[in-house]
C-alpha cells in the first residue's frame, strides 16, 4: 500500500477554521416577561433554554457535530473542545451563556439510532437577570460586521424578521408504538420482575401521536409552556421540544447542582386538596422508595467528581400546574486537583441515566427497558442543554417533551414516563403518565 510522503516541516500548514465570537449587550431592549426571549425566535430551528425568562435562545447553524453510541458523549465533547481551543472571542459580558456556546441533545439509549447532536449556532440572545446580551458566531473565513449595541430591530432582523406565531389548529392524538393495554401489560410484567428480585425499580415510557390540521410552529409549543410552566426549564433543541422540571446538572464556576425528582401525584386543582395531597405524597411509602433510588443515583455518580457533596435527607414537594413532585436538590463542590473542573456534558455523561429515568440497578433496568418497553425512546428522557467555552452549562433531561416529525409538519410524538416499584398498579401508572402528558397537549392549544 503506497502512501503520500509527509510534508517538510517547514512547509505552510492549513490554518484550521476557527470560531469568530462576539458578544455585546443588550441590557434594557428586551421585554421581561417569561417568554420574552422565546418570541424572537424564527420558526425553522430554534434552539433554546429558558426560565423564569432568563436563559438563552438562539438560531442559525455554524457547525454541527453529530455522534453515536456508547461514545456519544465523548465524541461530542472532544470536538467542542478543539473548536473553543481555536475560537477567537470577544466577550463584554463574561456571564455564564456569553461567548462560544454549543446546544445538545442526545438520546437516553446508546442503541438508538437518534445518537446525539451538538449545535453552534450563528446568533444567541441571553438574559440572566437585569444582563441581556447578543452573541453572534461565524468562522475565521467570513467575519461579520456588528455594531456595538445592537437595536431590537436588529435582533428580530436576525431572526429573520417578525414573522407571526400561528396555532397548530385542531388537534387529535392516537396512541404510539403500543396500545395502553398493553403498555398496562409491560407495566405488570416489570411488576413481576420486580417483585421476583431482580431488580428495585424500573421506568416505563409511553408516546402519544398528535396530528393537527395545519403546521406546527414550535414557537407556538415553546411560548405557552414558558408561560404555564414558569418553574420548567423550556427547551428546543434539534426537534425536541419540552418543559423539563428536571435539572440533570448545572456545572458553574466550580459549583454543581442536580435537581432530583421521583415519586408523583396528580393535583386535582383546588387549593386545599393539593395541600392534602402533597401531604400524603411527603408519607408515601412506595414514593419515597423510588425517591430515594433516584437521589441516590445521582450522588453515587456525583461523588467521584466532588471534594464536597451534599444530599438532602428528606424531599421537598415541587408543585407544578399538572402534578407535585417529590424533588431533591443535590449540591457540591467539584475537585480541581488536576487543574480543571470535569465539563458539564462530562458530568452530564457520568450522570445519565438516573435512577429517576431509567431504574435501579440502572444496567439490569435498562436492559428490561429495551425488552419490554416496546418502544425507541430515541431523545425522550436523555439529556438536552448546553454549554459554554469553558466547559460550564445547564443539562435537563427531556421530560414533558415532545419530538417534531422532520418529515411531517403536521405531526408531533408526545412522551412521559413512570417510575414502577414492587408496590406500583399499572392501571395507576398509566393514568400518571396521563397527567404527565397534559403539558405538551395545553402547549397544542
Amino acid at each position: 500500500m503506497s502512501s503520500q510522503p509527509a510534508a517538510p516541516s517547514d512547509s505552510p500548514q492549513p490554518r484550521p477554521t476557527a470560531l469568530v465570537v462576539r458578544t455585546t449587550a443588550l441590557d434594557g431592549i428586551l421585554d421581561s416577561d417569561a417568554a420574552a426571549l422565546l418570541r424572537l425566535l424564527p420558526p425553522t430551528g430554534p434552539l433554546a433554554w429558558v426560565r423564569r425568562g432568563d436563559g438563552l435562545v438562539a438560531w442559525g447553524e455554524v457547525a454541527r457535530i453529530e455522534t453515536g453510541g456508547a461514545s456519544r458523549f465523548a465524541e461530542a465533547e472532544a470536538a467542542w473542545a478543539t473548536m473553543r481551543a481555536h475560537a477567537i472571542v470577544r466577550d463584554d459580558i463574561t456571564l455564564p451563556g456569553t461567548g462560544p456556546v454549543a446546544f445538545g441533545s442526545f438520546a437516553f439509549d446508546e442503541s438508538s439510532a437518534a445518537g446525539g447532536v451538538l449545535i453552534v449556532p450563528r446568533v444567541v440572545v441571553g438574559r440572566r437577570g437585569d444582563r441581556s446580551w447578543i452573541t453572534t458566531i461565524t468562522t475565521s473565513d467570513a467575519v461579520p460586521t456588528l455594531s456595538p449595541v445592537p437595536s431590537l430591530a436588529d435582533v428580530v432582523a436576525r431572526a429573520g424578521g417578525t414573522t407571526p406565531i400561528t396555532s397548530p389548529g385542531a388537534v387529535t392524538y392516537v396512541p404510539g408504538a403500543v396500545s395502553d393495554a398493553d403498555w398496562i401489560d409491560a407495566v405488570d410484567e416489570a411488576v413481576e420482575r420486580i417483585r421476583a428480585g431482580r431488580l428495585d425499580k424500573v421506568v416505563m415510557a409511553r408516546d402519544v401521536v398528535a396530528h393537527t390540521t395545519e403546521p406546527i410552529d414550535p414557537r407556538w409549543l415553546l411560548t405557552r409552556l414558558a408561560d404555564s410552566y414558569t418553574g420548567c426549564w423550556t427547551f428546543s433543541v434539534d426537534g425536541m421540544v419540552g418543559a423539563t422540571p428536571e435539572l440533570l446538572v448545572r456545572s458553574e464556576k466550580g459549583l454543581v447542582t442536580s435537581r432530583v425528582l421521583a415519586g408523583t401525584i396528580r393535583r386535582t386543582g383546588g387549593e386545599e386538596a393539593d395541600v392534602a395531597r402533597a401531604a400524603v405524597l411527603a408519607h408515601s411509602s412506595k414514593d419515597l422508595e423510588e425517591h430515594e433510588y433516584a437521589v441516590t443515583s445521582v450522588a453515587q455518580a456525583l461523588e467521584p467528581f466532588c471534594q464536597s457533596l451534599n444530599v438532602p435527607e428528606t424531599p421537598f414537594v415541587l408543585h407544578l400546574p399538572n402534578v407535585l413532585h417529590l424533588a431533591s436538590d443535590v449540591t457540591g463542590v467539584l475537585c480541581t486537583s488536576s487543574g480543571t473542573a470535569p465539563s458539564s456534558l462530562s458530568l452530564a455523561a457520568a450522570l445519565h441515566p438516573t435512577a429517576a429515568v431509567c431504574g435501579t440497578p440502572t444496567p439490569v433496568a435498562n436492559e428490561l427497558i429495551r425488552e419490554i418497553e416496546g418502544m425507541d425512546r430515541a431523545r425522550y428522557a436523555g439529556p438536552v442543554g448546553w454549554m459554554g467555552a469553558d466547559g460550564d452549562g445547564e443539562w435537563g433531561i427531556a421530560l414533558r417533551s415532545a419530538s417534531l416529525d422532520p418529515d411531517d409538519p403536521r405531526r408531533l410524538r408526545l412522551f412521559a414516563g413512570c417510575g414502577v416499584v414492587a408496590a406500583s398498579d399499572p392501571a395507576s401508572e398509566l393514568a400518571e403518565t396521563e397527567a404527565k402528558l397534559e403539558p405538551m397537549r395545553h402547549a397544542l392549544g
